[in-house]
């Protein structure tokens, strides 16, 4: 890393936030504008329809930020700006070409290039007009409960429910869009640290299944009897599984980007075997020792090849598991009418996340590979928190008898 790239420059410079802020909302007015014109004839902008449009869209823009989010770590751009908000204290690269040049004129393929500061400031670009959708998203959604609250519905209508589920979810989204800022900060200003990475990730996954969980709720506002017939259809053994099949994908994408954050890919370059057997050497206290820097041990040492291997190789132990759990679970949802489409996508999900994952080991990493891997992990999570809401589906009869009351 070259470290001369980040002499006499502050982690933190706020002298561009106002620009980015601009920025950020103009990216968004683009969505919103197409959502009020699609559906101007709905009434006030805090109607169901529009706020379930809203919530697709950021759903929609969220995952495809997520992907932008894996290139950009995969494309070493991660530290392509040494500083934050900002790049250079500017508003984009442009007005940083000076010290992008001069970096990148001691290490033509360092960490600072004219390249990777454009690939990570988009990143922040799109990150900021997300932030600022889900603002709007919250506000809308807390204008149509105090409507209904005071005994108007959500397109202006007396007496009616004040929305398909509490404000509280997109206060919580808003809320943890920020910490997702600020994971996005530290990943910068802490050098690519490996946990808070993993942590960044993960944070991205959460903010994905509270979207999803909340379009659900609101396609549940506009047809209810099939979403209800379809809640019904599955049995609760398998509601249960649906949940395990969930924590175990969790733990499983937790250690995949682990293994992308420590550079653990190519420990092993062959498959089923890893370095010419089924048990390498391995370093498992050494590789998941969590809180230390990139490269490194907690006592500042490099960290060994065997600690590798063991991260390496845990995430691929424990692929066999979960895709096996998720095939079963995919088959039994198959046999239901209700939910074939739901399995059949499982079953292509996993059929991806296997081609991906086995073309990383034996490809030797290539990025289109991995930007599919991250995708196919995304959209399981996606489509098992989609098929976890849908299988929870409450009455809203029930839930409007008790706004009424």
């Amino acid at each position: 890393m070259n470290h001369d790239a980040y002499a006499h420059t502050a982690l933190y410079d706020w002298a561009p936030v106002l620009e980015l802020m601009g920025l950020g909302l103009l990216i968004a007015a683009l969505p919103l504008v197409w959502i009020w014109r699609r559906h101007r004839r709905a009434g006030t902008f805090g109607t169901v329809q529009r706020l379930q449009a809203l919530t697709l869209l950021t759903l929609f823009l969220t995952f495809d930020l997520t992907l932008f989010g894996a290139f950009t770590r995969l494309s070493d751009s991660g530290l392509g700006c040494p500083d934050w908000p900002g790049c250079y204290g500017e508003a984009s690269p442009l007005g940083a070409r000076a010290q992008i040049s001069a970096a990148q004129e001691v290490m033509p393929t360092g960490p600072v290039t004219h390249g990777k500061a454009w690939v990570e400031m988009i990143h922040r670009y799109l990150a900021t007009g997300v932030g600022v959708l889900i603002l709007v998203l919250a506000v809308a959604t807390w204008r149509v409960y105090l409507r209904g609250r005071r005994g108007h519905g959500p397109g202006g209508e007396p007496g009616a429910a004040s929305g398909p589920l509490h404000p509280g979810w997109a206060t919580l989204t808003l809320v943890w869009v920020c910490v997702q800022g600020a994971f996005g900060a530290l990943t910068v200003t802490m050098k690519l640290f490996p946990a808070i990475v993993t942590l960044h990730l993960l944070g991205a996954l959460f903010l994905l299944a509270l979207l999803s969980w909340q379009a659900v709720r609101y396609a549940q506002w506009h047809d209810e009897g099939a979403l209800q017939a379809k809640a019904a259809a599955m049995p609760r053994d398998l509601r249960i599984w649906l949940a395990l099949g969930l924590a175990a994908l969790v733990v499983q994408i937790a250690l995949g980007g682990w293994v992308s954050t420590n550079y653990a890919v190519l420990a092993c370059t062959e498959f089923p075997l890893c370095q010419g057997g089924l048990w390498p050497d391995m370093d498992f206290a050494q590789g998941f020792e969590l809180w230390r820097a990139l490269g490194l041990t907690g006592a500042g040492e490099h960290i060994t090849f065997a600690a590798l291997t063991a991260i390496h190789y845990t995430h691929r132990l424990a692929a066999y598991a979960v895709i096996a759990l998720l095939t079963w679970l995919a088959w039994r949802l198959w046999a239901l009418p209700a939910w074939r489409r739901t399995g059949q996508a499982l079953a292509g999900l996993l059929l991806l996340q296997f081609l991906t994952g086995l073309s990383n080991v034996v490809l030797g990493w290539p990025l289109p590979a991995a930007l599919l891997h991250t995708g196919g992990a995304a959209a399981l999570l996606v489509l098992l928190v989609w098929s976890m809401a849908s299988a929870s589906m409450p009455s809203l009869t029930r839930v409007r008898s008790k706004e009424s009351a």
